[in-house]
């Protein structure tokens, strides 16, 4: 189908090695994608270029702007970390240098391109922080970013769940300026999904609870696949009238929390 058809677009994925990333990188070829430039520590398979760069290095991720240049078509911002890492670079990478990249490249990226965000169901919770999110998004130094982020860490906590939730808003954000060039912003936002990460999300939220989201959702674990397959539709064409949608890929976990359908006495 030619919406949905990657062949032409030039292409940037941050955190492709493994994961979510790496699936997205396989989709991707199977829908045409002849131009892939990957971001991240270590060097992913299949990939046109590879940039080594440190999402919580603000020198690194403009250098690796500077490389990229103008022309971009979609944007993934896929690399993330979890909350076994310090609370500060967990900010850094997972909406700090998100942020960063993105404004960057945006002012460069073609009409009729995307930016799609890996969020979380773990941010889901915005409404209750939304004016200290705004806060630190209106924020737009580096070292004053990380100096608020010192300053709130009784709100940040470990980092996760307030990074996730403020990549939902800067999504919604950045939704309206940026339609006005033509580029749609839009997050997939997660449940558990069976990466190299997870252990590090059972160690931090526990094994009870990742259990419960999964069994509560759809029953079965996510795969990667299953995540990537929404990050390439909410990145082509297909999804030409999808702009500031945190879309919820978890097997309706969310649905049914709403509702009340969920078995709350399983945490107990």
């Amino acid at each position: 189908m030619q919406d949905i058809s990657y062949a032409g677009k030039r292409v940037v994925i941050t955190g492709a090695y493994s994961g979510i990333g790496a699936a997205l990188v396989t989709v991707l070829r199977e829908l045409g994608a002849d131009d892939i430039t990957a971001l991240d520590i270590r060097e992913p398979a299949g990939v046109d270029r590879f940039i080594e760069t440190d999402m919580g290095n603000p020198v690194s991720i403009d250098a690796a702007a500077a490389a990229i240049g103008d022309g971009v078509d979609v944007l993934f911002n896929n690399a993330g970390v979890a909350a076994t890492r310090p609370a500060e670079q967990v900010m850094r990478v997972n909406i700090l240098g998100l942020k960063r990249l993105t404004e960057r490249l945006l002012p460069g990226m073609r009409s009729g391109g995307a930016i799609v965000n890996t969020a979380s169901t773990a941010g889901n919770q915005w409404p209750q922080n939304l004016e200290v999110i705004r806060q630190l998004l209106a924020i737009q130094g580096w070292d004053e970013g990380i100096a608020w982020v010192h300053d709130h860490m009784p709100v940040i906590a470990d980092g996760y769940f307030f990074s996730k939730q403020a990549v939902q808003v800067y999504t919604m954000m950045l939704s309206r300026p940026a339609i006005r060039q033509g580029v749609r912003v839009n997050s997939v936002c997660p449940s558990p999904v069976d990466t190299p990460l997870l252990p590090d999300f059972r160690a931090t939220m526990t094994d009870k609870v990742i259990d419960w989201a999964i069994a509560e959702g759809a029953g079965r674990v996510a795969t990667p696949r299953d995540q990537a397959k929404a990050l390439a539709f909410l990145g082509s064409d297909l999804a030409s009238y999808v702009n500031g949608v945190n879309l919820l890929v978890d097997g309706g976990f969310t649905a049914a929390m709403t509702t009340g359908q969920v078995d709350m006495a399983a945490l107990a």
